[in-house]
């Protein structure tokens, strides 16, 4: 099994920064592609950003330019800095990683999810 540790949500007026962790552990060989999703109420679970190992990155249009994903292989764990945050990013942010086991078996992990309420 593998677990994903999510930290850095909290609240924040209009304008300002905050960032995310997300730090993977336990049956790993192998992290492959990472990201964020966010869920704000009454709506579906939405991309924010991913990137794979190799470095490629993908952002949602409404997220481009504030927000910066990131990540450290070594220490298997991604990052979102989101700036100029805005009251409509108010969500629960969720983790995701393709993680393959020792084993070489794959299977896709999410975390419990941090919140993140911006005010306006």
């Amino acid at each position: 099994q593998v677990q994903l540790v999510e930290s850095g949500g909290g609240l924040v007026q209009a304008g300002e920064s905050l960032r995310l962790s997300c730090a993977a552990s336990g049956n790993i060989f192998r992290v492959n592609a990472m990201g964020w999703y966010r869920q704000a109420p009454e709506k579906q679970r939405e991309l924010v950003a991913t990137i794979t190992s190799g470095g490629r990155l993908t952002y949602a249009d409404s997220v481009k330019g504030r927000f910066t994903i990131s990540r450290d292989n070594a220490k298997n764990t991604v990052y979102l800095q989101m700036n100029a945050l805005r009251p409509e990013d108010t969500a629960v942010y969720y983790c995701n990683a393709g993680v393959t086991h020792r084993d070489y078996v794959g299977m896709d992990y999410w975390g419990k999810g941090t919140l993140v309420t911006v005010s306006s």
